[in-house]
């Protein structure tokens, strides 16, 4: 009997044992980091700044408590529109941006982002993981010492806010409007005058009157920016945000220099960080148009001829910039002959099932 209990108790002691040396060997063997990432946007827009603060969080408790990345909203470190910079300069470790945002450093970071008439959010994924859109844009941050991760997707946003109705081409003409990366190349070839504002910028100026028009991303974020108080016309489709996507940058150096296990941790939590954007604007954008609507916003689609000049307007843009940048040229050329591979799928199985359901949602109310 006291052999068994001394067995027993052994043995329970030396799984004890076994669990005391175990658990903390990767605590011992882990660097203690604490690194800044800056982000683009604002506290207020959560659903943007809160994917940040999921990726920081899974990062802390996967490597228990070792590696805290400190999540700062725009404009408190580094600019809104400067985390690009910071980054490339090790002035951070790491940000939470959109790739479109640097479209004047080199028009082609947008297609880490959206382009006009450009892939959907699935889309946008099957290209960036399955096809070459993830060594296609870390050969094109390499110069700018950043490792780059897709980190977010609004998924298909809206056309913008328009103090005046949008009826023809010619309503487009002097027209300001805050927009950013290559949609604002193409609106100007319709006559449009494009400004790039930081999202906490951009109410102010509608109010003002510095802006006639204003896109943003869709009802979610609109809603909490309060632009159906200053311009009541809302269109769609945001044609040149087909699938918006929001990166995370690290500084190469610091990527680098990080143990393998950590960088698989990164890697895990920004894609984690980057389905939850997704889901969370499917949710919530719903909800927020049907208020939108009730508090006097007024839906409109953009005309089809403003949609097809539109569209010719960006098939020169994109030529013009071929012509003159073989390696916009690369990336382009890639990036249009995926989405020319998937739209006819997409049509045939999505757009049949979505437009089916639709009509017999409505026939049955």
């Amino acid at each position: 009997m006291q052999r068994r209990s001394f067995l027993k108790q052994a043995g329970l002691g030396a799984v004890a044992g076994s669990a005391a040396v175990a658990a903390p060997v990767f605590a011992q063997d882990a660097p203690s980091l604490n690194w800044r990432m800056a982000s683009s946007f604002p506290r207020s827009l959560d659903a943007l700044f809160g994917t940040g603060d999921i990726f920081c969080k899974f990062v802390t408790e996967a490597t228990g408590g070792k590696f805290n990345i400190r999540h700062f909203p725009g404009g408190e470190i580094v600019p809104a529109l400067q985390v690009m910079d910071a980054v490339s300069n090790n002035t951070i470790e790491c940000g939470h941006t959109v790739s479109y945002y640097y479209y004047g450093k080199d028009p082609a970071f947008c297609f880490d982002a959206a382009v006009p008439f450009g892939l959907n959010a699935r889309q946008m994924n099957a290209w960036m993981f399955n096809g070459d859109g993830m060594k296609l844009t870390r050969d094109m941050f390499k110069p700018h010492k950043i490792v780059n991760f897709p980190m977010g997707n609004t998924g298909v946003q809206m056309g913008g806010w328009y103090r005046k109705e949008i009826k023809t081409v010619e309503d487009l003409k002097g027209l300001k409007m805050r927009t950013a990366g290559f949609a604002g190349e193409v609106l100007s070839r319709l006559g449009v005058v494009p400004q790039q504002l930081a999202g906490g910028d951009v109410y102010p100026s509608l109010e003002k009157g510095t802006l006639d028009a204003v896109e943003f991303v869709g009802p979610y974020d609109d809603e909490k920016l309060g632009f159906n108080k200053v311009a009541k016309y809302y269109y769609y489709p945001g044609w040149w945000e087909g699938g918006p996507q929001v990166s995370l940058y690290l500084n190469e150096g610091a990527w680098n220099s990080l143990p393998k296990n950590y960088q698989a941790i990164v890697e895990a939590a920004s894609r984690v960080a980057h389905v939850a954007m997704t889901s969370r604007y499917d949710a919530e954008n719903p909800g927020a148009l049907r208020r939108l609507i009730a508090a006097g916003a007024e839906l409109r689609p953009f005309p089809r001829a403003v949609m097809d000049a539109s569209y010719q307007a960006a098939q020169t843009v994109y030529k013009e910039f071929s012509d003159k940048d073989p390696k916009f040229k690369a990336l382009y050329d890639n990036y249009m002959g995926f989405r020319d591979s998937v739209v006819p799928w997409f049509r045939l199985a999505e757009g049949s099932y979505d437009q089916y359901l639709g009509v017999a949602m409505s026939a049955h109310k």
